[in-house]
């Protein structure tokens, strides 16, 4: 199965630039055009990683990297912050909210794919590495479960 990516920007045709791109590297796209959009597509189907503009009318990039790092199921979205901003307040400010990585305009689109391609794997052992503890927890309960047992 594809993984699914989120592009937020409010230039229509960097979106559509973007997504087949993308598309073409074999990802499935989904598009927003308002940090609001974004946010509404999000909680009904995460995708397993958002690329986000900063510069947006009504609600910014920054805001919706807040509202997602606020939001205990989307605290792990990976997040790559995908702007013209490239002031170093800018970067900071990115990587002080959460943003998972930081691409600035114009950019090499096979950079970005690498970079997607990183982010993806870092949230991949992040989720291998919390089954794995959930797992031991749970062996560690059932072996205590059967020693009480054993002791009844």
């Amino acid at each position: 199965m594809a993984e699914k990516i989120l592009i937020v920007d409010d230039d229509a045709t960097m979106v559509n630039l973007l997504s087949t791109v993308l598309e073409f590297e074999g990802y499935e796209t989904r598009k927003a055009l308002s940090g609001k959009e974004a946010l509404e597509s999000i909680d009904g189907d995460p995708p397993d990683v958002v690329l986000l503009d900063i510069m947006m009318p009504g609600m910014d990039g920054f805001e919706v990297l807040a509202r997602l790092r606020g939001n205990a199921s989307t605290e792990k979205l990976p997040v790559i912050m995908l702007t013209a901003r490239t002031e170093d307040k800018d970067i900071f400010e990115g990587w002080r909210r959460g943003a998972d990585e930081y691409v600035t305009k114009p950019f090499d689109p096979r950079d970005l794919v690498e970079t997607i391609k990183g982010v993806l794997a870092r949230s991949y052992e992040e989720r291998l590495e919390e089954r794995a503890q959930q797992v031991e927890f749970l062996l560690s309960l059932m072996y205590e479960i059967d020693e009480q047992e054993k002791g009844d």
